[in-house]
């Protein structure tokens, strides 16, 4: 499959085929080969081969995918870096990373010895002595950034292989081919975007669209306009667009489905989507540590409304309880997956590789339950996890920034319910003895320190945060306080 050759392939069957396309411009295979070959004889002017890592900070562009092969045709990774990221965020990552480049949407400096290239200035015109594609299976292909319970990002760490796997096993469970065309509204910083938007498409001989910042009100225009077969979005992007006025009937004749994951969506929302707009909601479940997908409704079969579905082809799920064991149908415990689109581990982290990967199953830290005929549901989340907009929040991160203000003795972050976002970040901080805690001036060291989506939205001060019987926040406690405390907010008065 190899995907570093990948543009060669399709150029050399179809070379006059649309390939990609954004707000900008648009590239016919032959025309996405020729700006692959020449960024990759930038990328190895700048000193970039083998083993090294390119970090990507930009918005969603073409000038992304483009990049990306190039900088896989010379054997090295990429590292996508969120744009929203604050300098000290981006810097712990090209640090962790060992980054040797930066491609950015403008130039401008920072604390940090690593090269920097504009997008702006990258090569379009290919020379006769553009490097070949390098082929290598187990050489490193993305480190994708991801927080654990700690609340430090790790590297996930996938190789080739696992991109192979991954694509190849939802072109099939997708029925994807040369016809079908995908509409890109997901962040290029995830592996969604890059593998269910991108990768999977082009592999199977389609096309993608990159959609500008998404916008419920200008969103079916672009379905007009662009004609997509499929796209894949988060359970917000969905509500925004089932809460459309009634009087918006876009023509979505050519969409054949639409997946939706990274969080758990209502099966309310579900069915009211695809009654209105004619086409089937597809929900489906993964980590960025099995390169995305593990589960998914089938597209033409029975889709079982709050699943998340059935494993991928070449792909195992298990539930176990805490000692390892099986658990039988129905039966709640954590889910587990096998198969060779799990990463190979993270990166300079081999306590926390073990703990995660065991006899060669991801360990996924969710609960849910398997019914007779294999379809999972969710029930929970072990981490403790925020889901904003599909974006997964770390309570740990924010609770280190709150407590290193000088008034704060201890903070807790817990998720709150939300129309809009599914979940929002409410904090809640405890103040040292004889200190008074300015929540104004919390929110400015967050807005210091952190991305927009990971502020809290609430704060709120408590003379002191409940512990369980061992010392530990108990946030469950928490949670009941923040419901009751929301319920007699909402309650009307006499």
């Amino acid at each position: 499959m190899n995907f570093p050759s990948l543009p060669d392939r399709r150029s050399a069957t179809d070379p006059g085929a649309r390939a990609i396309s954004d707000r900008a411009q648009s590239l016919t295979n032959i025309q996405l080969l020729q700006r692959v070959r020449a960024a990759a004889r930038q990328l190895h002017d700048l000193g970039i081969g083998p083993g090294d890592v390119v970090a990507l900070k930009l918005t969603n562009r073409l000038e992304f995918v483009v990049l990306m092969f190039a900088t896989w045709r010379l054997g090295a990774a990429v590292t996508p870096v969120n744009p929203s990221l604050t300098n000290a965020e981006m810097v712990r990552q090209l640090d962790d990373s060992g980054a040797r480049l930066l491609v950015i949407e403008d130039a401008a400096p920072l604390t940090r010895k690593v090269a920097i290239l504009a997008v702006g200035d990258l090569y379009i015109d290919a020379t006769e002595t553009d490097p070949a594609p390098v082929a290598n299976s187990s050489a490193l292909a993305l480190l994708i950034y991801t927080s654990g319970t700690t609340g430090i990002p790790k590297g996930v760490m996938l190789d080739h292989a696992n991109l192979d796997a991954m694509a190849a096993m939802g072109a099939e469970a997708l029925q994807l081919g040369p016809a079908d065309r995908c509409l890109l509204i997901l962040p290029l910083f995830h592996v969604n975007g890059i593998v269910v938007s991108v990768l999977t498409p082009l592999l199977t001989g389609g096309s993608v669209v990159i959609a500008g910042r998404f916008d419920p009100r200008s969103f079916f225009d672009v379905v007009e306009r662009e004609r997509p077969t499929f796209f894949s979005g988060v359970p917000t992007i969905y509500s925004m667009l089932a809460a459309v006025p009634d009087e918006v009937a876009p023509d979505t004749s050519s969409v054949r489905f639409a997946i939706c994951g990274a969080a758990p969506a209502s099966a309310e929302l579900l069915t009211r989507f695809e009654n209105r707009y004619g086409f089937g909601l597809v929900e489906g479940y993964g980590l960025s540590e099995g390169t995305c997908g593990s589960t998914i409704n089938p597209v033409d079969g029975p889709r079982r409304v709050g699943t998340v579905g059935i494993a991928f082809p070449g792909q195992d799920i298990r539930i176990i309880d805490q000692n390892g064991t099986e658990m039988a149908q129905g039966l709640d415990g954590e889910v587990v997956v096998r198969g060779p689109n799990v990463m190979r581990g993270y990166l300079g982290r081999p306590e926390e590789t073990e703990r995660v990967l065991v006899d060669g199953w991801l360990h996924t830290g969710d609960v849910g339950h398997l019914d007779a005929d294999g379809y999972l549901t969710l029930v929970g989340r072990s981490k403790d996890m925020i889901i904003r907009g599909g974006e997964n929040i770390y309570p740990k991160e924010i609770e280190d920034v709150l407590t290193g203000d000088a008034s704060v003795l201890d903070a807790a972050v817990i998720g709150a319910p939300d129309d809009k976002w599914g979940e929002v970040v409410v904090a809640y901080v405890q103040p040292r003895a004889g200190a008074t805690v300015d929540p104004a001036a919390l929110k400015s060291l967050c807005a210091r320190q952190l991305s927009g989506y990971k502020r809290p939205t609430s704060l709120v001060v408590v003379e002191t945060i409940p512990k369980n019987a061992v010392g530990k926040t108990d946030k469950n406690s928490l949670r009941t306080i923040h419901r009751s405390a929301m319920t007699a907010a909402e309650a009307p008065s006499n």
